[in-house]
Parts: C-alpha cells; structure tokens; sequence
C-alpha cells in the first residue's frame, strides 16, 4: 500500500497539481493585498472615502433575540477579489499560450525546411533514377512501335 502511495504521489500529474496549489495560494495573498491595500482605498477615494468591506445591513431582532448583522460589503470585496483573481489568471494563461505559439511556429518552420530538404533529394535520385532507366525504355518503345508499323496490314 505504501508503495502503490509513493507510485501516486510521484506521478507527474500530482506533482504539477501540488505546485500549482501552492503557487496559488501565494498568488492569493498577492491579490488580496492588492485589492485591500491599492484598489480599495483608491475606490473610496473615488467613492467618497467609502469602506467597502464596513457595508452591513442589520435585521431588527425577532423574538426578543440578536440583531442579525448581514455583511454585504464583505461579500462585495469577495467578487472583487475573485474578479481580479481571474483576470489575472487570463492574463497568464493568455501570455503562456502567446509564448507557446511563438515555440510551436519555430518548430514548424524548422521541420517545413527540413522537408523541403528531403523532398528535393527525393526529387534528384528520382530523376537520377529515371534518367538512368528512361533511355533503354524509350529505344524498346521505339522498337515497339517500329514493329507494329512494319507489319503488313491484312
């Protein structure tokens, strides 16, 4: 059972996905700090000096019970985070996908050079082949044809 943990646990596939877990959760902390330390408090500038995350609506207690304080600002900072979380990621990816495409068309181009080469030595031992194989069989259609037209028509 061990081993069968260790042959899982170095699988490529599982490797990948634990360094991206983890580079994601530093890259979390980066955006949080962003929209906490930079766009919020440029949008309450904006906003009129507004804490967004301080936004709450209170619900008059029923039953001689607590107030029940729902925290909509909470939530609204939470979309904004997740919205640039996932711009960012585009953004990425975005990136990664140009650079793959630059690799993939200098490996195209590479091979299409590396055919054109193949196919015109391919093309001069054909015709090295042909030129080497074309004179006996153009004097037998010669004689071919010299025959058939010396015989007498009946």
């Amino acid at each position: 059972m061990l081993k069968e943990f260790k042959e899982f646990a170095m699988k490529g596939n599982v490797v990948d996905l634990a360094v991206g877990v983890i580079i994601g959760g530093a890259f979390n902390k980066i955006v949080t700090s962003l929209v906490n330390d930079i766009i919020m408090p440029v949008l309450s500038l904006v906003l009129g000096r507004i804490n967004v995350a301080g936004l709450t609506y209170t619900l008059p207690a029923f039953g001689g019970g607590k107030e029940i304080v729902v925290k909509y600002g909470l939530f609204l900072q939470n979309i904004l985070d997740f919205i640039i979380m996932a711009f960012s990621i585009f953004l990425i990816v975005k990136f990664i996908n140009r650079f793959k495409r630059k690799e993939e068309a200098k490996d195209s181009s590479s091979q299409d050079s590396k055919e054109s080469n193949e196919e015109k030595l391919l093309t001069e031992i054909r015709d090295l082949l042909k030129s080497q194989n074309n004179p006996s069989k153009e004097n037998n259609t010669t004689m071919d044809s010299n025959q058939n037209t010396t015989q007498p028509q009946a």
